[in-house]
C-alpha cells in the first residue's frame, strides 16, 4: 500500500490482525490515528519479523481485534 489510511480505514480493511505502519500519526494521548500500511497478517511474530527485515524509522504496531478481558498486556 502506497497510501496512509485512518485507523478507522486500517481497523475496517484488516479485521483482527497486526498491522505495521510507517510514519504513524497520533492524537495528544499518543493513540494511533493512522499511518501508511507496510505489512499485515494474523501472525504478530510475522509482523514483527517484516519490521525487522523493513527497518522503517518511524514506526507502529497494531492489533485491530478485540482483546480479551482477562489478558495480561505487558508494556
Amino acid at each position: 500500500m502506497k497510501e496512509a489510511l485512518t485507523i478507522t480505514q486500517i481497523e475496517t480493511r484488516f479485521l483482527s490482525e497486526w498491522v505495521l505502519l510507517e510514519n504513524p500519526t497520533a492524537n495528544k494521548n499518543l493513540e494511533i490515528q493512522g499511518g501508511k500500511v507496510l505489512h499485515h497478517s494474523k501472525d504478530r511474530d510475522e509482523v514483527y519479523r517484516r519490521a525487522v527485515a523493513l527497518r522503517p524509522k518511524c514506526f507502529a504496531v497494531v492489533y485491530t481485534g478485540r482483546i480479551p478481558k482477562d489478558a495480561a498486556i505487558v508494556l
